[in-house]
């Protein structure tokens, strides 16, 4: 490497410089302090562990994203963390141990080994809440509202709620009797959205003509409330799929009732996280970001792996890709203290400290700091704050 390439950082890593590290130190700190008025407690799971416990409960997926280091201790294998939420379910359901519903939330740092979508940071920083112990739709709302308000605090408007539910596509898969080769193929098929591929994969299968209709028709269930009735149809025979189906639907009705404003978007194919998620999936969609801008999901029993399964329903935003979408917040004036070895001076710059205002103490010879707009000035022997210029 010459010397000119040594400031590069890998594709997909970036630096906070001080305004956008402000931005997003500001916002954190505002959002830990909506989750705490909403009853969730902060926790800070270590960067990395053990391989055992963090890359059970969600998949392949995260166990592709993962780095891992060797432990020069013992030998083991240890990863960096790609999602906060493991960490989490092992805190539940391992090191609290509490009965009844618990609320976590937390907010860090974390690395993947490529990209989760095209232009995504490889290095984003995760705030997220997770509920645990609670396997009612009072828990789903609760979680929703708490993602929607997010955004709304954050200053994001005119929102897309993005909904659906694992348990129609396993409903669907089981009625068909698909072999797990073809369930494999249909599961990719579905996620590309790839509708002839689709038809051509249907015609392949020996099964009966509603069966066929059914896996075609999964594929176009998405848009606006029509697609429930549409599904519901389509799924009639299929007890399990129709009971989805009829909970998204109260579901909706009941978010519309809190949140008149909130636009919907239904996807019955949505297979995002299938590995883990047990139930209900969603996203946070905004015009400005291309991409789901948050999301989450019920993955019941994930704990289940550290000695106590449970009910779980959370989701997560990466604070970097939020910031990119606000306004930063207006950064207050300091006050410019000349340098001086005067005892006076010290106490008044910090009595101003201590009164809530930004001082920057001079160094010999240094100008008044550009970003303040005023100036501690000693008058009559007493120190005066004034205006700079």
């Amino acid at each position: 490497m010459t010397l000119v390439d040594r400031w590069l950082l890998p594709d997909g890593v970036e630096e906070l410089l001080p305004e956008q590290a402000e931005q997003v130190e500001s916002l954190r700190r505002t959002l830990l302090d909506l989750y705490k008025r909403w009853g969730y407690e902060l926790i800070i799971p270590p960067m990395l562990e053990y391989t055992e416990s963090l890359l059970v409960g969600l998949g392949s997926d995260i166990d592709l994203l993962t780095f891992r280091v060797t432990d020069q201790l013992t030998g083991r294998l240890m990863g960096l963390r790609a999602d906060m939420t493991p960490q989490a379910a092992r805190i539940d359901a391992h090191s609290l141990k509490r009965e009844g519903p618990v609320r976590l939330c937390y907010a860090g740092s974390v690395l993947h080994t490529r990209p989760k979508k095209p232009l995504a940071s490889r290095s984003p920083i995760q705030l997220g809440a997770e509920l645990y112990g609670d396997n009612s739709q009072a828990s789903e709302l609760e979680i929703i509202c708490l993602m929607l308000e997010t955004l709304r605090v954050a200053g994001l408007s005119e929102i897309t709620l993005d909904t659906g539910h694992v348990g129609v596509y396993q409903a669907v898969v089981n009625a068909a009797g698909l072999s797990d080769e073809q369930e494999q193929r249909y599961f990719d098929i579905l996620q590309r959205k790839a509708a002839a591929e689709l038809d051509e994969f249907v015609d392949s299968l020996s099964v009966a003509q509603g069966i066929a209709d059914q896996l075609r028709g999964l594929n176009a269930l998405h848009g606006g409330a029509d697609v429930l009735d549409r599904g519901r149809q389509l799924f009639a025979n299929i007890g399990a799929a129709v009971a989805a189906i009829d909970s998204l639907r109260e579901l909706q009705q009941r978010l519309s009732e809190r949140m008149p404003e909130l636009k919907f978007y239904f996807d019955l194919a949505e297979l995002r996280g299938f590995h883990y998620h047990t139930g209900l999936v969603f996203s946070a969609l905004v015009s400005e970001h291309g991409q789901a801008l948050a999301s989450g999901g019920r993955y019941d029993d994930i704990g289940k792996v550290f000695g106590r399964g449970r009910p779980a329903i959370g989701f997560s935003i990466d604070l970097k890709a939020l910031i990119s979408l606000v306004a930063p917040p207006a950064v207050a004036p300091g006050i410019f203290a000349p340098h001086s070895d005067a005892a006076t001076q010290w106490s008044a710059i910090q009595a101003l400290r201590d009164a809530g205002e930004r001082v920057v103490a001079g160094l010999p010879n240094q100008s008044p700091a550009t970003d303040c707009d005023r100036q501690l000035v000693e008058k009559n022997g007493q120190w005066q704050v004034l205006p700079l210029g």
